[in-house]
C-alpha cells in the first residue's frame, strides 16, 4: 500500500526504493529500540533486580552477607531468550533460590571491569556469582547459537550452579584461596571501549538518545581484541583464535540439566583417555571449584596451547576419584570456532566473506572427492564490502572449495578459518579451487586485516 501511495506521488523507482529501505530500517532500528527499553521499564518496576548497577549490588550484598548473581544479557539478541524468561520470571524453583541472592542486570558491557568479568564473549546470556568483595564462585553460560545452545545450559542447570555456589558462599572465607584461580592477571584493555575498535563508544549506555547504537554487545569485546593483534601482529594468539575451548574439544560431553556432570566420553578423546566415564561429576578442574560448563571452559582456556594436564576431582558412585585430564599438543586446533559470531569476523579476513560447511556424503561423492580430502560448501557470500571479496573474484553459493592455498586437508569450516588467519600473509592473494557442478574453477581472493 504504501509502495503504490508513494508511486502514484511520481517518485523515480530509485528514489522510491531508497526511501522504503530507509523506512524499513527505520522501523527496525525502533523495534530493537522498544526491546531495549522495555527491558529496562520491565525490571525496574519489579524492583527485585538492580538494573545496569554493580556498584549498588556490591554494596547490598555486603550489607547482607549474600552473594551476588549478575547476568550480562545482550538485549535484543534472541538467544537463550527462553533461559532468560525463565530467569526472570517463570520458573518457581529458580525464583525460590534467587531469594538468597542480591541480582543485578547488565545489558550492556560499556565500562565492565574486564579484570574481574572474563568470559566467553561469543554469547548473549552469561552469569557470574560474585562475594561482595568481588571474589569469584563461578560461571554459567555458554554458546549462543540458536540451534545448539539447549545442548549445554538449561533453567535446571543454572539452579544447579547456583545451589554449589551457595555452598560455596556459605563455606567462605575459608575457601577463598581455593577461588583466586577463577580470575586471572591484568587484562590488555581494562575496559571494552578501551579497545581501539570500540574506541567510538562511553562508557555508559545512551538511554536518552539511541540506546541500540551506543551499546558495546559481548561478542564486540572478542572482536575487537582480534581486530588488534591482526592489525598489529598480523596474526591472533591460538588463545583468542580458540578461546574458551568447548568441553567436546576434549571429548566430553556435558549434561546440561546437572552441575558440571558428563553425559557422554567421545572414545579416543582427551577425556575418554583420562578416565573420565559417563556420570562423572565435575567437583574440581586444576584446583578450581566447578559449577557449570562455564567454569571447565574457563579451565581449558588457561591449559597451554602446546598441551599439559589438569587435575580434576570427580564425584564417582559416591566417591571421589581423583584423575588427570592429559592434552596433546595443538589441542585446541580439535576446537570448532564456525558457530561463533566471531567467526564472521574470521570469515571478511581470510575467506573474503564466505561461510562453508562440509559436503555431504552424496555431495562428495557426485564431486568425486574421496575422505580425507576438502570438500566444503559455500553456504553464503557477503554480498557487501569489507565481506564481498569473494562474490567479487566470482564465488558462488554452492560451490564447493576443493583446494585452499595448496591445502586439500582442511576439512572443516572451523580449519580453514583458522590456517586462513594465522598462516596466511595478512594481503596475500590465495588460489581457491572449487567445483561448480561438473566444472572445477579456480579464483584468488586477498586476506585482510
Amino acid at each position: 500500500m504504501i509502495r503504490n501511495r508513494l508511486a502514484s506521488m511520481g517518485l523515480p523507482s530509485f528514489a522510491l526504493f531508497l526511501f522504503l529501505s530507509l523506512l524499513q530500517s527505520d522501523l527496525l532500528a525502533q523495534t530493537r529500540q522498544q526491546k531495549v527499553l522495555g527491558d529496562k521499564l520491565k525490571f525496574e518496576a519489579t524492583g527485585s533486580w538492580y538494573y545496569n548497577d554493580l556498584e549498588k549490588g556490591f554494596e547490598t550484598a555486603g550489607r547482607l552477607n549474600q552473594p551476588m548473581l549478575v547476568v550480562l544479557r545482550c538485549i535484543p539478541c534472541e538467544e537463550c531468550v527462553k533461559l532468560d524468561d525463565d530467569l526472570i520470571e517463570v520458573n518457581p524453583k529458580l525464583q525460590q533460590l534467587l531469594k538468597s541472592f542480591v541480582r543485578v542486570r547488565v545489558v550492556g558491557t560499556n565500562g565492565l571491569d574486564l579484570s574481574m568479568f572474563q568470559f566467553d564473549t561469543d554469547q548473549s546470556f552469561a552469569a557470574f556469582i560474585f562475594n561482595a568483595d568481588g571474589t569469584l564462585y563461578g560461571r554459567f553460560g555458554t554458546r549462543s547459537d540458536r540451534t545448539q545452545w539447549k545442548e549445554d545450559v538449561s533453567v535446571e542447570g543454572l539452579g544447579k550452579a547456583l545451589e554449589a555456589a551457595l555452598e560455596l558462599h556459605s563455606n567462605y572465607p575459608a575457601n577463598k584461596a581455593s577461588l583466586e584461580g577463577k580470575q586471572a592477571g591484568k587484562p590488555l584493555f581494562a575496559t571494552p571501549e578501551k579497545i581501539p575498535s570500540l574506541a567510538r563508544f562511553t562508557s555508559k549506555l545512551d538511554y536518552e538518545g539511541d540506546t541500540v547504537k551506543s551499546c558495546i554487545h559481548c561478542h564486540m569485546i572478542g572482536e575487537g581484541l582480534k581486530e588488534n593483534f591482526r592489525k598489529e601482529y598480523g596474526k591472533i594468539p591460538e588463545t583468542l583464535l580458540y578461546s574458551y575451548p568447548h568441553p567436546k574439544a576434549v571429548g566430553l560431553i556435558l549434561d546440561p540439566t546437572e552441575c558440571a556432570t558428563v553425559k557422554d566420553v567421545i572414545k579416543g578423546s582427551a577425556g575418554g583417555d583420562s578416565g573420565f566415564q559417563i556420570g562423572d561429576r565435575i567437583v574440581s578442574l586444576a584446583g578450581q571449584a566447578i559449577l557449570s560448563i562455564a567454569d571447565v571452559q574457563w579451565v581449558l582456556h588457561h591449559v597451554p596451547t602446546e598441551g599439559g594436564t589438569a587435575k580434576a576431582a570427580v564425584q564417582r558412585s559416591g566417591q571421589q576419584i581423583e584423575l588427570t585430564l592429559k592434552l596433546s599438543e595443538n589441542w585446541r586446533s580439535l576446537e570448532d570456532i564456525s558457530w561463533r559470531a566471531s567467526s564472521w569476523q574470521f570469515r571478511q579476513m581470510g575467506l573474503g566473506g564466505m561461510a562453508l560447511k562440509p559436503a555431504t556424503t552424496e555431495e562428495r561423492k557426485e564431486l568425486g572427492v574421496v575422505d580425507g580430502q576438502m570438500a566444503l560448501a559455500v553456504q553464503h557470500v557477503g554480498a557487501y564490502a569489507p565481506h564481498d571479496r569473494a562474490k567479487k573474484a566470482g564465488m558462488l553459493k554452492g560451490d564447493v572449495i576443493v583446494e585452499y592455498d595448496g591445502r586439500t586437508d582442511l576439512l572443516r569450516d572451523s580449519d580453514i578459518l583458522a590456517y586462513s588467519i594465522n598462516t596466511v600473509e595478512v594481503g596475500r592473494l590465495v588460489k581457491v579451487r572449487f567445483r561448480r557442478g561438473s566444472e572445477e574453477r579456480t579464483v584468488e581472493i586477498a586476506t585482510s586485516k
